[in-house]
């Protein structure tokens, strides 16, 4: 009896391996990386919307970094044979376990030190959102939500105060700066001038455009006071500009960036009451000339169905799935967080959690 018996205990173990080897070696590779690749983004977008609540409460926004994940399987096989002989009765018993354990070990890195403050807080390179805008970001967007102001045109801010309306024109701008966007009427380039300095050009070409674009070009040329005739205009990163040759812009940091989309994020009625947070811009009470730039609403319960939602001070705020321009918006914030050079992170905490 006892060779049929471990003979079974056999086939049974290996049966078991069959079933659970597609879960571990080569074949687990497109799973695990699935599956932790929709993890970090669910937690990058976690973490980057907490952080714009928290500034609208005027709390320090934190970012921490996953720094490695290290994945270890474990299968652990184990059988039993027994058996009772008794004169004109006999019993048997037999038993298997195999077992598959997953321990992966996740470190954490809080993003602190002297490069990482300085790349949140360091207006973002002009030709770099102009480049953005030329590889198709859409400029309206991204002139609303990363300039301050364009040849003296100033955006609408957001400060302790409340929310500044934009100066007349500069909606009109973006909106043309679009337009001609699409129609491939514009483009940035670096031309190198006769003293070996290299100047950031923006061309707007006038021949072989539609009239309706070409209309487009005069009114921007109106608006932001720029030389009627010539076709090139210098990048400057400037307040007004010293020429009408000149395309002079601010633009915000990263830091100023969270602190307009704060503005507008949804609070509680009594944390408005309580002035726990900044005065910002209420959906459903509109201010005059003032443009949402994203909608952050609030509730008590936990939203159904959302794009990115976080629990803050009692309340979930979230950004709606339907909410396609919150959506492009928030996603803009994210693409500009990769522009941040924080250069080699030495000498910082490092938290790691085996995660059983």
């Amino acid at each position: 009896m006892t060779i049929p018996l471990t003979f079974a205990i056999f086939v049974l173990a290996l049966c078991l391996t069959g079933c659970l080897h597609p879960r571990i070696g080569p074949q687990s590779l497109p799973r695990d990386r699935g599956e932790y690749s929709r993890s970090l983004a669910d937690s990058w977008k976690e973490e980057t919307l907490l952080n714009i609540v928290k500034v609208r409460y005027l709390d320090p926004p934190i970012f921490v970094d996953v720094g490695n994940i290290v994945a270890s399987y474990t299968l652990a096989q184990t059988g039993t044979v027994g058996a009772t002989v008794q004169p004109g009765n006999s019993t048997g018993t037999l038993g298997a376990t195999v077992g598959l354990s997953n321990s992966p070990t996740i470190t954490y890195t809080p993003l602190t030190g002297n490069a990482y403050i300085k790349g949140l807080i360091t207006p973002l390179p002009p030709e770099v959102l102009f480049t953005a805008m030329q590889n198709g970001m859409p400029a309206d967007s991204v002139l609303f939500s990363s300039f301050i102001s364009i040849n003296g045109l100033r955006n609408q801010s957001v400060s302790l105060s409340g929310v500044v309306p934009a100066d007349p024109g500069f909606h009109r701008v973006r909106a043309l700066m679009r337009e001609i966007q699409v129609s491939g009427a514009v483009r940035l380039y670096v031309k190198r001038q006769p003293n070996n300095h290299e100047s950031k050009i923006i061309a707007l070409r006038t021949q072989n455009i539609p009239p309706e674009i070409r209309d487009d070009i005069a009114e921007l040329r109106q608006l932001l006071h720029l030389n009627l005739d010539a076709t090139e205009f210098e990048l400057t990163n400037a307040p007004l500009p010293t020429s009408d040759t000149e395309f002079a812009v601010q633009t915000r940091s990263l830091s100023d960036l969270m602190k307009n989309m704060a503005g507008q994020v949804e609070i509680p009625s009594e944390d408005q009451a309580r002035h726990k947070a900044f005065p910002g811009f209420e959906d459903g009470h509109p201010t005059p000339g003032v443009v949402p730039i994203i909608r952050i609403k609030s509730s008590k319960q936990k939203p159904a169905d959302a794009f990115v939602a976080v629990h803050y001070r009692n309340s979930w705020f979230r950004i709606d799935d339907d909410d396609l321009a919150s959506k492009a918006v928030f996603a803009q914030l994210m693409e500009l967080f990769t522009m941040i050079d924080t250069g080699p992170r030495e000498n910082l905490p490092v938290v790691t959690i085996p995660a059983h």
